[in-house]
């Protein structure tokens, strides 16, 4: 079975939510009489992108009704997603029925031949949307049990509503899953929250568009997290709220005592700043330049100079921009900090006086950001703050 690509976005706030209850995917277990069976592709469908479930009810080996659920693009080439639930009518090998499009509310028409060949099935026909049609040709389709259907459904939102400690999940990463029909409220009522929100985290899948709810992910200053957590779950339509996966990746973390690098309650980013600029000047031969705290993630950017060795007679400079944050290392009242700190992105320039050389880095993504630990950066921090290192194999700090 050739499996369907799920890419799509979704419809606008506004207009998105759940199909109407009558034609909803029903995964109820089947009567002692009938059984139900599905398939979670049939290729070609609105040029290979669109997400598809068929299910199938039986009467003994007879297939006497089915429903058709379909994700794809709004227009060709769109993020943006709609989507049809259609009932079909079943008379003989032939399916069909018609419905409308529950964001822009296309006519639909469903007219399919389905043929079982072997321990597969073939689909043949058109399906119309609006005034274009799909021809159908799929073969070689493998149906899913009630039990196997159940097992592939992805349940698990990776939401943290109250974790022991910050190892699993991570401390500045905000989870949020709301109805979609309070989602645009709720992203009304961040605005004024000093919070960054995923972009990718917009985007409305097929999965949200069938469960009726979209999951917003934000990051925030570890130190305003649970407060703002407090605060998002008592806004409409919010059905879950936690710390989910972010920044904090274990092999570039430590954990140290917090008693001397704090001011009050709160960690003294002052005085972490120098600290963490004088280790990465030191392990990097460089000059630090400029250090700022984001008010509205707590990222500490640092940004350093040195002389490029790439062509030395061209005195070029190197600039090396890093990143890290400091959090506690559990939700409430704690007594270690833990220190994130991101691998070097590194870019060359000519500053010398003009005329300057244009330089133009043609050198990947991957290539500029470097995650492991060349320069012993992560174990100097380690050496500085006295900190311990997160043993990955016997999950614990060391």
């Amino acid at each position: 079975m050739r499996a369907l690509s799920a890419c799509l976005i979704g419809l606008t706030l506004a207009a998105a939510g759940p199909a109407p209850a009558q034609n909803k995917i029903d995964a109820k277990p089947p009567g002692a009489s009938g059984a139900t069976r599905y398939f979670t592709s049939i290729d070609g469908l609105m040029d290979g992108n669109a997400d598809v479930i068929l299910k199938e009810n039986y009467q003994g080996r007879t297939v006497t009704s089915a429903v058709l659920d379909v994700c794809f693009p709004a227009a060709r080439g769109s993020d943006r997603k709609d989507r049809f639930v259609v009932d079909l009518a079943v008379k003989g090998q032939t399916m069909t029925g018609t419905t409308q499009s529950i964001g822009d509310k296309q006519p639909i028409s469903v007219n399919l031949t389905r043929r079982q060949t072997g321990d597969t099935f073939e689909f043949k026909g058109q399906i119309r949307v609006g005034q274009t049609v799909t021809n159908v040709m799929s073969t070689d389709n493998a149906d899913l049990s009630e039990q196997e259907f159940r097992e592939n459904q992805t349940n698990d939102d990776g939401i943290v509503a109250a974790p022991a400690d910050f190892t699993q999940v991570s401390p500045e990463a905000i989870a949020v899953k709301v109805k979609l029909d309070s989602a645009a409220d709720l992203l009304k009522y961040l605005k004024g929250q000093n919070v960054g929100i995923a972009v990718d985290s917009l985007a409305i899948s097929c999965e949200a568009l069938r469960g009726g709810h979209m999951t917003l992910n934000l990051s925030v200053d570890p130190q305003r997290s649970a407060g703002l957590l407090a605060n998002v779950k008592a806004q409409p339509g919010v059905v879950a709220a936690g710390w989910t996966s972010g920044l904090f990746d274990m092999e570039r973390t430590l954990r140290f005592a917090a008693a001397d690098w704090q001011d009050g309650a709160r960690p003294n980013r002052d005085k972490l700043a120098a600290a963490i600029g004088a280790v990465a000047a030191k392990t990097m031969s460089a000059k630090l330049a400029s250090s700022s705290w984001s008010d509205d993630t707590g990222k500490l950017t640092l940004v350093l100079k040195r002389p490029s060795d790439t062509f030395p007679a061209l005195a070029l400079t190197e600039t090396i921009e890093l990143n890290a944050m400091v959090a506690p290392d559990r939700p409430g009242a704690a007594e270690h900090l833990m220190l994130w700190i991101s691998g070097p992105s590194i870019t060359i320039a000519d500053e010398s006086p003009p005329p300057k050389l244009n330089l133009i880095d043609t050198g990947s993504d991957d290539d500029e950001s470097s995650q492991n630990d060349d320069y012993g950066i992560v174990e100097a921090l380690a050496k500085e703050f006295k900190a311990q290192r997160w043993d990955l194999e016997n999950t614990e700090w060391k």
